[in-house]
């Protein structure tokens, strides 16, 4: 439950929430109102407002007007916000078509895009206001002056959607002090953290050392924590932050200790089962669009339709995995190669499949046979495998679960194409892999499509 809590704090902050949670009341008080301003007809009004409530959510979220860090200027508040409306406006508009009894009134839904944009502006530039007022932000006092202290300081500066403030940092050297680090600068040294926790009323204390013995003051952190102030490690606050894990300097005992990293057998059975009955669902309705782009490929280029790689799966067992085929026969010779930005050896036929995503619909055979999930970490071939566990600390921990069609890290993180790369994509797999949950699953479900529709990531 724990882990559920933690995933939707990172997918919507208390402030994302907030603004969540007003603009539901403004979008149905404004449909109510231009119900009643128009005279429309209130037969079953309340699901029909619902429906159209939903809707409009639905887009505000796809352009991302609930990643406060986005969306952080009145410029781009409005350009998005317009944007969103214009989507829900067409999409409303073909509902009707499909759905006639949806449709309020002549003229409703017009009156209340009016009222709800002007409403939805006006509350958030007063929340944008609200929210960098000093007393309402969380102050934070940082140990440590290393990589992961200036790491999570610089994360908490770039971020909007967390009402935290920087007090300073602690250092062992009396003569950092008052120095500049990252942008707020050294306050004091470990033995002053007691009145340095009064004179700033620090609300949160994070520990960013990495070597800790004989450096940490315990006894002062334990009455900073009895006296009401939060203490936690930086790797907690910058996985919050980010939804990704901090692996500069990390420790197995982290990895052991640390809440997370036990889905339940439950939890397992229940994904396994969804698994089961989308996959198969999905195969039937997908067959003719299947049957349409192995035609196109065969029409576009020699060889055979379909692609199989050998990949590695849970707990390191290798399996084939199916494609359709999206480059040329004779794309690698010797040795396997990462794709690459406008990538040469890419068919006509494979771009377009690329951008949709349509190359990836054999792999719900993979799914249903039980080599996949829907959800998981992408699966690698051997061959980067050793090359990337060689290279990268806690890279083999990935398989711990099923490979997905699609997972956190390819909706949260471009395609990878180096080892730094897959250095990134490692941090929110194994972010995913300490909070798999159905509801997360679901998150990143919601989030492909967003990523579908704008063309994100495909190569």
């Amino acid at each position: 439950m724990k882990g559920s809590m933690q995933v939707f704090n990172r997918q919507v902050s208390a402030r994302g929430l907030t603004a969540f949670a007003f603009e539901i009341l403004l979008i149905v008080g404004s449909l109510t109102l231009a119900v009643r301003l128009t005279a429309a007809d209130t037969d079953d009004v309340v699901w029909k407002i619902v429906v159209i409530a939903a809707v409009c959510q639905l887009c505000f979220y796809y352009n991302d007007l609930y990643d406060l860090t986005t969306v952080h200027s009145r410029r781009e508040l409005v350009i998005r916000l317009l944007q969103a409306s214009g989507a829900a406006s067409i999409l409303l508009a073909l509902l009707y078509l499909a759905v006639p009894g949806l449709v309020l009134g002549s003229g409703t839904f017009i009156s209340s895009i009016v009222l709800f944009v002007v409403a939805i502006v006006a509350w958030r530039l007063f929340f944008l206001h609200l929210s960098r007022l000093g007393r309402l932000q969380e102050r934070l006092l940082i140990i440590g002056t290393g990589p992961n202290s200036r790491k999570v300081a610089r994360q908490v500066l770039e971020q909007h959607d967390f009402a935290y403030h920087i007090v300073g940092f602690i250092d062992d050297d009396p003569a950092m002090v008052g120095r500049s680090v990252v942008n707020p600068r050294v306050v004091g040294t470990p033995a002053e953290l007691l009145p340095i926790v009064r004179r700033f009323e620090v609300d949160r204390i994070i520990v960013g050392l990495s070597d800790r013995r004989g450096r940490l003051p315990v006894s002062e952190l334990l009455a900073a924590k009895l006296s009401g102030v939060r203490v936690e490690e930086a790797e907690t606050l910058y996985e919050r932050l980010t939804g990704k894990i901090l692996l500069d300097e990390l420790k197995p005992s982290w990895l052991i200790f640390s809440d997370g990293f036990r889905a339940r057998r439950l939890t397992r059975w229940a994904k396994r089962g969804i698994d089961v009955a989308l996959s198969t669902v999905g195969l039937a309705l997908a067959g003719p669009l299947m049957a349409l782009t192995a035609a196109a490929i065969r029409l576009d280029s020699d060889g055979p339709a379909l692609y199989t790689q050998e990949r590695v799966g849970e707990n390191g067992r290798l399996f084939t995995l199916y494609k359709f085929r999206s480059m040329r026969v004779d794309a690698e010779t010797d040795r396997p190669v990462w794709a690459s930005d406008d990538d040469d050896r890419v068919t006509r036929v494979g771009r377009l499949l690329r951008l949709a995503r349509i190359d990836e619909l054999p792999q719900l055979w993979n799914v249903l046979r039980g080599d996949m999930s829907f959800v998981g970490p992408r699966p690698e071939r051997p061959f980067f495998v050793e090359q990337l566990a060689a290279e990268i600390p806690f890279y083999r921990q990935r398989h711990a679960v099923k490979p997905g069609v699609t997972g956190w890290a390819q909706v949260k993180y471009r395609y990878g194409a180096s080892i730094e790369d897959a250095r990134e994509k490692l941090r929110y797999d194994l972010y995913y892999i300490k909070h798999l949950s159905i509801g997360f699953d679901l998150t990143i479900v919601v989030d492909t499509v967003k990523v579908i529709l704008w063309g994100k990531g495909a190569k």
